[in-house]
């Protein structure tokens, strides 16, 4: 996968194995408008495509799903409540699909007591419900989300979801 760039507003880069562990790369930035979660959601799909067809990870139809899932309500809540740019990052490891959303508010999301009556609200719910793991860290500008949704179509153990609220320095434990 290389740089993309076909005038739907969202700056692509390449991929390859980095200082940072990942096997493979690409992030995205959109201007946070109509479409954008759509696109998201298809760059997410045409990474894991690529990461498949280049044999750098077995990618079943559930981390797929769920990766197209997390990406959608991830980018879903940058664009509804932090005004301008979004930045969509994904990342593969040997063990996971890594999505990190930045956005420009730095307001900590935090996820609601379920409610099934509840409409709406829903998103970080979802994503902590799905993800292996889930980090928020606020920034000199903004805050960065990431999900971690395992490869595995089996889990590794049961313990639960780890949540981790930072501001520059991981603290497990926290509600996000």
């Amino acid at each position: 996968m290389g740089s993309h760039d076909d005038g739907d507003g969202c700056a692509g880069s390449g991929s390859g194995s980095g200082s940072d562990g990942y096997l493979l790369q690409t992030s995205y930035a959109t201007g946070g408008d109509d479409g954008c979660i759509a696109d998201a959601r298809r760059h997410a799909t045409i990474f894991l495509q690529g990461a498949r067809n280049g044999r750098y990870a077995v990618v079943s139809a559930r981390v797929m799903d769920l990766t197209q899932l997390v990406v959608s309500e991830l980018v879903t809540n940058a664009c509804k409540y932090a005004p301008g740019p979004v930045l969509l990052e994904l990342g593969l490891t040997p063990q996971t699909v890594e999505v990190v959303v930045w956005d420009s508010d730095p307001t900590v999301p935090e996820a609601r007591v379920a409610d099934p009556g509840r409409i709406g609200q829903h998103g970080l719910e979802i994503v902590k419900a799905v993800a292996q793991d889930l980090e928020i860290r606020t920034e000199p500008v903004g805050k960065r989300v990431t999900a971690r949704i395992a490869l595995s179509d089996t889990p590794v153990s049961d313990t639960p979801v780890s949540d981790t609220l930072t501001s520059g320095t991981p603290t497990n434990g926290t509600t996000a």
